[in-house]
């Protein structure tokens, strides 16, 4: 048990988890998205959660805005998905039509770095350095 402690203080200081890009609509909402740029010298991720709440558009065209947003801001290696699939949200989409959030990345020309990154790379790559060997 003491490990987990461990981990999730250290997922918590250094990644923003589920959060949405509240610019668009709120700019003062949750986190203020000034203090959002200096997770890149920490390694830290922008994980943007796709339920009402986290978002301000929860199709997958305001995903992908929110994506892009973020990626302008912080940079493509510091951006994931932050599904938040805990049974206490309801998602637009699940688990099996994340393909339609990688078309639409495609649509949006997206590079297939940033796509690879965002879809799973930036998450292994921010677990496999904080989570014990």
């Amino acid at each position: 048990m003491k490990k987990l402690k461990m981990i999730f203080i250290i997922f918590l200081t250094v990644t923003l988890v589920g959060v949405g890009v509240f610019l668009f609509v709120r700019p003062n909402a949750i986190f203020p998205m000034n203090k959002c740029s200096g997770l890149q010298k920490k390694g830290g991720l922008i994980c943007i959660g796709y339920w009402e709440g986290a978002v301000c558009d929860i199709s997958p065209e305001g995903i992908i805005k929110s994506l892009r947003y973020a990626i302008d801001l912080v940079g493509e290696d510091h951006v994931a998905l932050g599904s938040d699939f805990d049974g206490t949200t309801t998602t637009a989409l699940d688990t099996s039509e994340l393909s339609i959030l990688t078309q639409k990345m495609l649509d949006h020309r997206f590079s297939d770095s940033e796509i690879t990154k965002v879809m799973g790379g930036n998450s292994v790559r921010f677990l496999s350095s904080y989570l014990p060997k």
